[in-house]
């Protein structure tokens, strides 16, 4: 049996690698005010960019490696932010299109694609009338749909631009119990269960084909951080060594066991025929 230093050293430890320190534990957190919410701006400075930039490449391995599989021939990519994410599956699409609401993020996936004729940048914020060159196979959306109040609607705009038979990809934040300051500071409209989410995508017409919490380790590091310790911020170079370490166990772990429920909820719509 633990003792309970030890069991405060592991919470410290935790907080440490997620979090930029505790603080005093308020009430409750609760979700983000009502309001016209679209999907976030990812500008240089944002705090969303620590959890998918340079300081945490093995979760952007990880994030890769789950969505890949589900990705056809052409891909619109909804919140590109600086182009991170879409620059690993260079090489193997016919059409790509980036997109993001933040003007500076526009502007640096201009500048990152320009002169490629295979991929077009547009400024999207959903919900939205979509217009692109052609409809494509397959819609990524990473850290995204939690951001909007209209979920249901976001979905619909997709789907339209989407080929029959098509997948919409949802990555999302999983379970309201780690809700905390650092969902509020970036607008998160809510965080998802397997349950929420299904509802969302079966409004709005979709077929889900997987549908299931990932990232077990993660969210038990990041109820340590958010709900316990109170941390606001995730610092980047303790991101980077939560990256280094959490991660890749993380990867190992669910490979042989399906997690209860995660950090993260993940799901693959079918567009219907």
């Amino acid at each position: 049996m633990q003792s309970s230093g030890q069991k405060k050293s592991i919470a410290g430890t935790l907080l440490s690698l997620l979090g930029s320190g505790p603080k005093k534990a308020g009430p409750a957190a609760g979700p983000a005010p009502d309001g016209d919410v679209v999907q976030p701006a990812a500008g240089e400075g944002a705090l969303e960019n620590h959890l998918g930039g340079d300081e945490a490449r093995n979760y952007r391995e990880y994030e890769y490696q789950t969505v890949a599989p589900h990705v056809g021939r052409s891909m619109l990519e909804v919140g590109s932010g600086l182009g991170h994410f879409s620059e690993q599956f260079a090489g193997r699409l016919d059409y790509l299109v980036v997109s993001d609401n933040d003007p500076y993020c526009v502007g640096e996936l201009r500048k990152r694609y320009e002169g490629n004729d295979d991929v077009e940048v547009i400024d999207l914020a959903l919900p939205a009338d979509i217009t692109i060159r052609r409809k494509v196979d397959t819609v990524v959306m990473m850290n995204v749909l939690e951001h909007i109040k209209d979920d249901v609607q976001a979905l619909r705009d997709l789907a339209a631009v989407t080929e029959p038979g098509g997948r919409i990809v949802i990555w999302v934040p999983g379970y309201m119990q780690l809700y905390g300051d650092f969902d509020r500071k970036v607008g998160h409209v809510t965080r998802y269960t397997p349950a929420t989410l299904e509802a969302s995508v079966r409004e709005a017409g979709l077929v889900p084909e997987v549908l299931k919490p990932i990232n077990f380790l993660g969210g038990i590091a990041w109820w340590f951080a958010v709900r316990r310790g109170g941390a606001g911020y995730p610092d980047p170079k303790l991101v980077k060594i939560y990256d280094r370490t959490v991660v890749p166990l993380t990867r190992t772990i669910e490979r042989f066991v399906k997690p209860p429920f995660g950090q993260t909820v993940f799901c693959v719509a079918r567009v219907p025929r």
